[in-house]
């Protein structure tokens, strides 16, 4: 086995000290006054060589390993996996690199992420947090490593956040609903005290209050999220122990989707039998026969201002930002799937 190249052995091939080839390679060859003609001839050499150095050991001589670390809830799901491309996007172009982890909203894979992620040095974390990961936050606070939180957040940390307006959406979806003629609107979410589900579903519980209307919501477990039929079985049950409904707003992408195929197999025709809005768009709602109404989180925004506020912590200056938390609003996708009523019944009659 060939093998690998060290910092000694490109030194000793140019008949120069490791120190100056560690301080070309660090970018500090100005700053130690190492000539342009050797510094270009090292990192000649160290290209045709192929070398590359080791982050771990490079990090223990910097203090900076260049590496964020990244927990999301899923990188498979369309929104976060939107956000994760971003942010490496933009981050790369600062010379870090992104370590992508998924939690599956558990406390203790989340746990272990985080320590896994401590070991490796990484610079910085932006997380989605998992619920019961409180004191793990403190504690890299604590150390004075960067954290930032995005999607949802603890009220009782001071933590730097990132999050949209989740009640502002879903009360904004209840109130085209309400425009267009429906009254018997269900909401299907899940049981989570999560801040960005708790504000949804209070928007849906303050929109049928104004109106004196009857709430009918459908909980399901968020165990079930990996299995889809199961979803579809029980939103089904849902909408045949509720025929009268004529409306349904769904609070995840992926509740939606199920939802969708739970509508389909009831032979439920959309927006005429019931109409649907969903949270969070989906790539391919646009193009739906009929198109869906959805609520749309705003991806490039909401990446922009996570890498944006790490990059603000990770700075070398002596006074550190402020932690707050960013609030942006969403943006009501208007399609076919929540046409007004008055239309609908005139195309059924």
């Amino acid at each position: 086995m060939k093998k690998k190249v060290s910092i000694h052995d490109i030194a000793k091939q140019l008949n120069v000290s490791a120190a100056t080839v560690s301080f070309v390679l660090n970018g500090k060859a100005t700053e130690k006054r190492i000539s342009e003609e050797l510094k270009k001839r090292i990192l000649k050499h160290v290209e045709q060589l192929g070398y590359r150095p080791n982050r771990l050991a490079k990090s223990l001589r910097t203090g900076k390993s260049k590496i964020i670390g990244m927990l999301v809830e899923g990188i498979a799901d369309p929104f976060f996996s939107g956000i994760a491309r971003i942010v490496e996007e933009r981050a790369y172009k600062h010379d870090y690199k992104i370590f992508y982890a998924s939690t599956e909203n558990d406390a203790k894979i989340t746990k272990d992420i985080i320590s896994a992620f401590r070991d490796t040095q990484v610079d910085g974390y932006i997380i989605v947090p998992a619920p019961g990961i409180e004191e793990d936050i403190q504690a890299l606070m604590d150390d004075n490593l960067p954290v930032i939180l995005f999607d949802r957040y603890f009220p009782g940390l001071a933590t730097t956040n990132v999050v949209v307006d989740n009640f502002d959406g879903v009360y904004q979806a209840m109130r085209h609903f309400l425009k267009n003629g429906y009254r018997n609107i269900g909401f299907v979410s899940i049981p989570s005290a999560q801040t960005q589900m708790r504000d949804r579903l209070n928007a849906y519980h303050d929109a049928i209050n104004e109106h004196s209307l009857t709430p009918f919501i459908k909980m399901i477990s968020f165990e079930l999220k990996l299995e889809q039929e199961k979803i579809t079985g029980e939103i089904r049950s849902f909408l045949e122990a509720n025929p009268q409904l004529d409306a349904i707003l769904f609070a995840t992408n992926y509740l939606a989707i199920s939802g969708l195929e739970a509508i389909k197999q009831l032979d439920l025709s959309i927006p005429d039998d019931i109409a649907v809005i969903g949270f969070d768009d989906n790539t391919h709602f646009s193009l739906f026969s009929p198109s869906i109404t959805a609520v749309a989180q705003p991806t490039r925004e909401i990446s922009e201002q996570i890498i944006q506020q790490l990059l603000m912590y990770l700075a070398e200056t002596d006074k550190k930002p402020e932690r707050k938390t960013i609030v942006l609003p969403t943006r009501l996708m208007i399609r076919d799937s929540s046409q007004p009523r008055t239309l609908n019944m005139s195309k059924s009659g």
